[in-house]
């Protein structure tokens, strides 16, 4: 992104949309205009985005598309701020965890960075390009960091200095983007959500060779067996994330002496 794109992009994302002071009303808004890219993107990737299809799909020309948005740049960066959910709908999730038994409705540190977690993982499966689109250097919008804001919120007062608490976030967002990004590669990268976890589709693909030759591996056998019998599409996710919680535990006991 070129110094032009980053500041078009931060006066998009940041400032309120300025009014033509000449010329016919506007009949486009940027929410419009983002949602449109984004529709296209959860059918066809991000690479089927561009101005004069997001400007087809809201009949305009591609010219007229251009007064709002400069390019597919700073459309990207709209569309990243539209697709991500809204963070403060994480509550909802710490309300149902207080209710499965967690401690209280606003959940302590490993409650509050699981919730978050998982809600950020059905947003990448909700669309599946934010996983390309959300990396490099770039301008986020509010919600974005809303996101980063409410993890990092969850370890305050945990004893953890604000890089350690930076990489404890990093760390659990790339475990994240680890496991959304096999569900996609697994899906052929394609726009829509949905289908097995990457767990029960390496099953299904390993399960013919081992079974000719599983004395040969008896080790991978009996560990694709149990996913086998286990199953659940965020076995995977789940599992390293809790292992994640249980070290970034011990940190948080270790400050806490």
């Amino acid at each position: 992104m070129t110094s032009e794109q980053w500041s078009a992009a931060v006066r998009l994302l940041w400032e309120p949309p300025a009014k033509p002071a000449r010329g016919p009303k506007r009949g486009l808004t940027l929410e419009g205009i983002a949602l449109a890219a984004v529709g296209i993107a959860d059918a066809e990737g991000l690479g089927g985005v561009s101005m004069q299809r997001v400007a087809a799909e809201l009949a305009v020309t591609k010219m007229a598309l251009y007064r709002y948005v400069p390019g597919k740049a700073e459309l990207v960066a709209l569309m990243v701020e539209a697709a991500l959910p809204d963070p403060a709908g994480l509550d909802a999730g710490l309300a149902a965890a207080a209710g499965a038994g967690a401690a209280s409705a606003d959940g302590g540190w490993r409650e509050q960075l699981g919730v978050w977690a998982r809600g950020l993982y059905e947003g990448f499966r909700a669309h599946p390009w934010l996983l390309e689109a959300t990396v490099g250097a770039r301008v986020m919008g509010p919600r974005e960091l809303g996101w980063m804001e409410r993890a990092l919120a969850a370890l305050d007062g945990c004893g953890l200095s604000g890089a350690e608490a930076m990489d404890s976030v990093v760390l659990v967002a790339g475990h994240v983007r680890g496991i959304a990004e096999q569900e996609r590669a697994m899906a052929g990268g394609g726009g829509g959500a949905g289908g097995e976890g990457p767990d029960a589709q390496l099953v299904v693909m390993l399960g013919e060779v081992l079974r000719a030759r599983g004395d040969d591996y008896p080790a991978l056998a009996a560990a694709l067996g149990s996913v086998a019998e286990q199953g659940g599409q965020e076995q995977a996710l789940l599992y390293g994330l809790e292992r994640i919680l249980d070290g970034l535990g011990l940190l948080v006991e270790r400050r806490g002496r």
